[in-house]
C-alpha cells in the first residue's frame, strides 16, 4: 500500500514522502496516528498545501532564531552563589537560574533551550551555548562569583 507521510517518522521517511508500506503496518499504525495519508491524488494535493506551509513557518521560525542569536551574541550574565575553600560552590548553577537571570534582563529563553552538560559547581566564567532552534545556536558567558558574606 502506498501511503504519504504527514510527519517524519524514523526508519521509514521524511515528511511529504510517498512510501509503499504493508497495508496492516499502515492501517493499524500510520492512518490512526495521522501520520500518513493513502496516495490519492486528492491527498497527493492536501499534503503538499501542508508541507509548503511547515517550510514557510519553519522559515520564520530559524529567522526569528537567528535575530535573537544576534541579539544575544555578546551578553553576559553575573551569578552570585555562596562557596567554600577551593572555589566549590554550595550547590550549583542550572540551566534555570540562567533562564531566571535571562528573564531578568529581558530574554525569554526556556531553560530546556539552555546547553549545559552538567551544572555549574565551580566559580568562574563557563561558555553557555543556547540552542534557540535546532539550526541556531548562541553562545551566552556565564560568571559565577562568590556571594559577599
Amino acid at each position: 500500500m502506498e501511503v504519504i507521510l504527514r510527519e517524519d517518522v524514523e526508519k521509514l521517511g521524511a515528511r511529504g514522502e510517498m512510501v509503499k508500506v504493508a497495508a496492516g503496518y499502515a492501517r493499524n499504525f500510520l492512518l490512526p496516528r495521522r501520520l500518513a495519508v493513502a496516495a490519492t491524488e486528492s491527498n497527493k494535493k492536501i499534503v503538499e498545501q501542508e508541507r509548503q506551509a511547515h517550510l514557510r513557518r519553519d522559515a520564520k521560525e530559524v529567522a526569528d532564531a537567528t535575530d535573537l542569536g544576534k541579539m544575544m551574541a555578546n551578553l553576559s550574565v553575573t551569578i552570585s552563589q555562596k562557596a567554600g575553600e577551593n572555589n566549590q560552590l554550595f550547590g550549583s548553577v542550572t540551566s534555570k537560574d540562567i533562564a531566571d537571570l535571562l528573564e531578568k534582563q529581558g530574554y525569554s529563553i526556556e531553560r530546556r533551550k539552555i546547553v549545559l552538560a552538567e551544572p555549574i559547581k565551580t566559580l568562574g566564567d563557563f561558555t553557555v551555548p543556547l540552542r534557540l532552534h535546532r539550526d541556531v545556536t548562541a553562545e551566552i558567558t556565564v560568571h559565577v562569583t562568590k556571594e559577599a558574606e
